[in-house]
């Protein structure tokens, strides 16, 4: 094995991705895969997930999808359940279920606010607590990734709800971080910048386009394999072990330029 291999080594281990069937999400799983990683897939259409264990076939990687959400917390205990049936273990989470809206500010209702903060924020932190409470009786180390937005870093408009749940979550990660580092419990936040994915193409019209590659150094949006080499070094207990609370920004240099 090449010090390379030794370095971001995951043979053997096993994680959960949940909004695995999405388009960033679904990269990052099928990366963990190529890195011999034993990858759960959790959604609720299972379309969208065979697109995705196609692809994690094709390459050589081991996968499976499971049906849930996170909604309450005994659906997460479930996953949780089903998944060490299965595989034995789980040492990485990936927390990336979340939905978005581009409503303007002044016509926001509770409702919709509710339902995005429930989803993207209130839903991490059933996780975090349900697969942080595995990890501590486990008493194995593992990584926590949770999908941060870089809306939730900058006040950009047409997103706010969104901006304020993801602003949640890197908040939520850095206390996490801080509470259970002695514990080898490691959690970070993943930070895409602008992405092709669900949630932001129905705010991208010509305009908002033009405004955010004017804005990003590299003059363009992300491609979704461009968030892997990130996943893979927090995912690591070997490169990445002593990184923790971190937010790690893949975004083509659009957070330098707006500070």
């Amino acid at each position: 094995m090449s010090y390379i291999e030794q370095l971001f080594n995951l043979q053997g281990q096993v994680a959960v991705v949940i909004g695995g069937t999405g388009e960033l999400c679904g990269h990052m799983a099928i990366g963990l895969a190529k890195a011999g990683v034993e990858v759960a897939l959790i959604g609720r259409n299972q379309d969208k997930a065979d697109e995705k264990l196609a692809a994690i076939e094709a390459a050589g990687g081991s996968a499976y999808f499971l049906k849930g959400d996170v909604s309450t917390r005994e659906s997460i205990d479930q996953i949780i359940q089903q998944v060490v049936d299965k595989s034995g273990q789980i040492d990485i989470l990936i927390n990336g279920a979340g939905v978005n809206s581009p409503t303007p500010f002044l016509d926001i209702e509770e409702e919709e606010l509710q339902r995005i903060m429930d989803i993207n924020f209130t839903g991490t932190v059933r996780a975090c607590q349900a697969f942080g409470d595995y990890f501590l009786k486990a008493g194995r180390p593992g990584s926590i990734i949770n999908l941060g937005s870089i809306s939730g870093l900058n006040p950009l408009s047409r997103v706010f709800s969104y901006s304020a749940s993801k602003a949640a979550v890197h908040n939520l990660s850095r206390n996490l971080a801080r509470e259970w580092a002695e514990q080898e419990i490691r959690v970070n936040t993943l930070v895409p910048g602008f992405f092709p994915a669900e949630q932001n193409r129905k705010v991208l019209d010509e305009s908002r386009v033009a405004q955010i590659l004017g804005k990003t150094p590299a003059n363009r949006f992300g491609e979704p394999e461009e968030l892997i080499g990130a996943t893979l070094l927090l995912a690591s207990n070997t490169a990445g072990r002593f990184i923790t609370g971190h937010e790690m920004v893949v975004d083509g240099g659009f957070n330098a330029m707006s500070i």
